[in-house]
Parts: C-alpha cells; sequence; structure tokens
C-alpha cells in the first residue's frame, strides 16, 4: 500500500502538468484563435509573428520555448530546466494536433463568451502547470532571470512584458480588441489564483479565555482537531494568559465558534484565512499520539 501511494505522488503532478497543457492548447484553438483575441505571453508573440510572416503559431512556439528553455538552462540551472522542458515542448505539439484534427471548428461566434472561456481556461490550465509543480515556460522564463540578477519582482515584469506584448498586437488590432485583451488578462489571473488556492485554504483561530482549558478539552473531543497553547500576558493588566491556537477546515469554523461562546461568551476570538497548511490532519493522516496536535 505505501509503494502505491508513492507512484500515485509522483505520477499526480505529471497528470496535471499533461491535463494543463491540454487545456491550454484546447482553450487557445477553440475560443482564442477562432475569435481573434489579442493575448499575453508566448502565444501573443506568436499572433505578432504570424500576422507578420504567416509562420504558424504551433512552430513559433515550439522554436520560441525552446530557445528559452535553453536560456533557462543557461542561467538559472539544470534543475529548473528539467522541471519546466515538458511543458516548453508538450503545448505546442498538442496545439498542432488539436489544429490537424478540429480544422477550422468555431465553438461560437459571441465575442464575450470567446473571452470568458478563452480567460478562464487558460488560467485553469497554468495553475494546473504550477499545482503540478511545473512552469508553462515561454515568457515565464524571462522575468525569473530578471528577479534572479537584477532583483525586479516576477509579478512586475511579467506584467511590463504582457503589455508590451499586447500594445505589439494593435498594429492589426482596434482599440476595442484591446480592452478584450484586459478583460481576458483579469478572467485569467482570478482563475489562475483560484486554482493556487483551492482545496488548501484553511481557518485559523485563537481564543483568549480565562477557560481555555475547557475549550481546548471541547475542540480536542467535540470536534477532532489539535490545538497549541500560547502562554500570553495581557498588555494592561500584564495578567497571564493562555491563548489557545487551532487551525481547522472552513466548515468547522461555526462549530468552534459556538462551542467557545457557550463555555465563555465573553472570549476574545481572532479568526483568519490562512493559504497553505502542513501538517498531521491536514498534509498528512492524523497520529493520536502525546505530542502530536498541531
Amino acid at each position: 500500500m505505501g509503494q502505491e501511494k508513492i507512484k500515485a505522488n509522483k505520477l499526480w503532478p505529471l497528470l496535471l502538468v499533461v491535463l494543463g497543457n491540454t487545456l491550454y492548447a484546447v482553450s487557445a484553438k477553440l475560443f482564442l484563435l477562432p475569435a481573434g483575441l489579442i493575448s499575453c505571453g508566448t502565444t501573443g508573440i506568436a499572433l505578432v509573428v504570424n500576422q507578420l510572416t504567416g509562420i504558424p503559431l504551433s512552430g513559433f512556439i515550439f522554436a520560441f520555448n525552446l530557445a528559452m528553455l535553453c536560456l533557462g538552462w543557461w542561467l538559472l540551472g539544470k534543475q529548473f530546466a528539467l522541471t519546466t522542458v515538458f511543458s516548453s515542448l508538450f503545448y505546442p505539439i498538442a496545439l498542432e494536433v488539436l489544429d490537424r484534427t478540429l480544422g477550422d471548428v468555431h465553438v461560437t461566434e459571441d465575442i464575450w463568451l470567446n473571452v470568458v472561456f478563452a480567460g478562464l481556461g487558460l488560467g485553469l490550465s497554468i495553475g494546473m502547470v504550477m499545482r503540478g509543480g511545473a512552469s508553462t515556460g515561454g515568457m515565464d522564463i524571462p522575468p525569473l532571470i530578471l528577479k534572479k540578477f537584477l532583483r525586479i519582482p516576477v509579478s512586475a515584469s511579467l506584467w511590463a512584458f504582457d503589455f508590451c506584448i499586447l500594445l505589439a498586437q494593435m498594429m492589426y488590432h482596434t482599440l476595442e480588441d484591446l480592452l478584450y485583451g484586459v478583460v481576458l488578462l483579469i478572467m485569467l489571473s482570478v482563475a489562475l489564483n483560484k486554482v493556487m488556492l483551492l482545496g488548501t485554504s484553511r481557518t485559523e483561530v485563537k481564543v483568549v479565555s480565562p477557560k481555555a482549558s475547557l475549550i481546548r478539552d471541547a475542540i480536542l473531543s467535540q470536534v477532532d482537531r489539535g490545538v497549541t497553547l500560547l502562554h500570553g500576558e495581557g498588555g494592561y493588566l500584564h495578567a497571564s494568559t493562555e491563548v489557545i491556537l487551532s487551525v481547522v477546515s472552513n466548515h468547522e469554523m461555526p462549530k468552534i465558534e459556538r462551542l467557545a461562546r457557550d463555555i465563555d461568551p465573553d472570549c476574545f476570538m481572532i479568526v483568519s484565512r490562512v493559504t497553505e497548511v502542513w501538517g498531521r490532519g491536514f498534509s498528512r493522516s492524523k497520529r493520536y499520539a502525546p505530542g502530536s496536535e498541531p
């Protein structure tokens, strides 16, 4: 059973990368390209080159990603290149296969439907690839190089590159097309953020109360969540107090609140959202033993 779990843990990231790149190609083929939408990243550069020279999108993307991969290998190291090589080469191949099999298929002629589904599809696919521990390659690499050597934030340089790519496409697009492109980028960003936080969001709760031991026992017995006791001191009277710290799933939070209020209606409670939790009870199975509470 242990070996099967290890194999599954290794196959799952690869599956995410494959599905993510496939969805990226599908979104580009069915929604982005038929509607003539402007785009960012490598695909946006490929659209400009295709318009100026007639070079096929898949061929240019393959060559550009290969060049960026070599640049990343040289400047960012072998380990980075190995995690990126699959995505860099798989996406253009998948796009070429879809282009040959689907031809000039159009799912919808509505421009807004194309914008929405292209943005959602591209954002979901990039998020899946990143959750798989890989990079989509291409224009993801220059910002990483600038971050390493010039300390320029990745987000700032990435947005600068994307804005320049959008402006380059204005040579054969209208201002209205640029606005559609901005909306597409917003949809992409929203979908990407949702995927990156999917399944990892949890709630952190801190409770300050003179009845901390009773609240602790209630959480342990009735919610089956671990707690940590923090020793504090009041800022005004300098009285010693105990603070209960626990991380729970979102649907368990109302039960925690009811338990604490029933035991001590005057307790001081702080609730905050956390985006990543590692440890027993979350990323690892629970172990009921002394000292194993998170």
